[in-house]
């Protein structure tokens, strides 16, 4: 099983006024940046860099970084910026972008060559994943809407493409136009990192990545519908002709170990506080119609089970006055926030593991109003007994995770030099 680690790096201002559930209301994207704090802006970027070498430090298989944009709840506005720093200073662990927002980008080379970059620097450690984006990203970078899955489509293969073919070579697609294309920078994994795709709504793109052989993270849903959107991976797959498995799947949720039960709940109801969330349920603010109804963004008929939960949950009520998402309680009940002692915590992750079934698991923890003395103590807590006890559940249950087993072949990388997972064979090209 692959293990990693992952944080939104919230903008965390108390004196703001804008925080969450315990603060005034937001409406996405119309929060001023005229109340940034460089001062406090700098602090939080180094924080959450010291709490990643931590979270190497304490074994997690992978530091995961995402990218949004115009809003405090993530701080992650550039995360290639923060992959490239992470490629200098960590050692071990797997650096996973979930991900780059391609149909954003109007020069993917410069990607291309951002990421090769990071590969070569850490020695092989990119596992490079794309995202479509919210309405947030298209609004932010003035792109189409409607043009959203065809520019995600040609982006990649025009990566893949530079990554792997010799140059120099034209590129005349519907989008992207070169006239001379020859990245000299290549990445170091052969014949190019592996790629991953996470999301939550799309039909298209989960059953994009059952065509590609590449895995699939569902980010922060309610485990029914996740085991529904699962099974469509398999499905797609067996229609494909191959048999996918947990290799194929990952799933990132809320998860906070302390050192009592008492600090462990005080600590896990800061995941509905800080800076207004849309993707942490409780703490979504008021939803902003302009960004949930633009046009073509995504088919509203082709749509993946978890949607109809997500929406409900991420669209928010007005703020303190108003009906949040889903309170804390109700997200312990239904194990979309795990939070306790490694004793009772590590049974809740083995529930999870035995109903999803995936290969990959990412703990979404520090978030919210949670302080770094709080993160740094579920770190630490983690690589000393969670970690080690969940390696040993995943090993009875087998599930594999994508560096194990090859989500493309569904060989051991055990098996053959050819399958070393060091040369990007699960790339997503197939």
């Amino acid at each position: 099983m692959f293990i990693g680690y992952f944080t939104e790096r919230p903008y965390q201002d108390p004196k703001s006024g804008f925080f969450g559930a315990t603060g005034k209301p937001i409406m996405d994207l119309t929060v001023s940046n005229e109340i940034y704090d460089a001062e406090l802006g700098a602090n939080l970027y180094n924080r959450y860099l010291d709490e990643k070498l931590y979270a190497e430090e304490m074994g997690f298989d992978g530091l995961m970084l995402n990218e949004h944009h115009g809003t405090p709840f993530c701080m992650g506005g550039a995360m290639n910026v923060e992959a490239s720093i992470l490629a200098r200073i960590t050692h071990r662990a797997k650096i996973v972008l979930l991900g780059n927002i391609l149909p954003i980008w109007d020069d993917p080379l410069w990607l291309v060559e951002q990421l090769s970059m990071i590969d070569m620097i850490s020695r092989g450690r990119l596992v490079s994943g794309w995202v479509r984006g919210t309405g947030r990203e298209m609004v932010a970078h003035n792109i189409p809407p409607h043009d959203n899955w065809e520019r995600f489509q040609e982006a990649h293969d025009f990566i893949i493409k530079a990554w792997t073919e010799p140059g120099p070579f034209r590129w005349e697609g519907k989008h992207f136009h070169y006239r001379h294309v020859n990245p000299w920078v290549k990445p170091y994994q052969k014949p190019h990192p592996p790629i991953w795709l996470p999301g939550v709504v799309s039909r298209d793109s989960l059953m994009w990545a059952a065509e590609k052989r590449i895995p699939y993270i569902m980010l922060a849903t309610e485990m029914d519908p996740t085991k529904q959107a699962f099974q469509l991976y398999h499905d797609t797959a067996a229609e494909l002709g191959y048999q996918s498995g947990p290799q194929n799947l990952g799933y990132l949720w809320k998860v906070h170990v302390d050192e009592t039960e008492e600090l462990a709940e005080a600590t896990g109801r800061k995941y509905v506080q800080g800076p207004s969330n849309p993707f942490l349920a409780g703490n979504e603010g008021t939803v902003n119609p302009a960004l949930v109804n633009l046009p073509g963004l995504t088919s509203r008929r082709r749509v993946l089970p978890t949607q109809a939960v997500a929406t409900a949950a991420r669209g928010g009520g007005g703020g303190v006055a108003g009906v949040l998402g889903r309170p804390y309680e109700q997200q312990i009940k239904d194990y979309t926030i795990i939070c306790g002692t490694p004793k009772t915590v590590i049974p809740k992750i083995r529930h999870v593991l035995e109903y999803l079934r995936p290969g990959g698991i990412f703990f979404w923890d520090g978030d919210g109003a949670m302080t770094h003395d709080d993160a740094m103590r579920s770190l630490r807590l983690m690589g000393e007994e969670v970690i080690p006890a969940v390696k040993e559940i995943a090993k009875e249950l087998e599930l594999p995770g994508p560096f194990e087993v090859d989500p493309a072949t569904g060989k051991s990388f055990e098996d053959g030099p050819e399958s070393n997972p060091s040369n990007g064979s699960s790339s997503g090209d197939a």
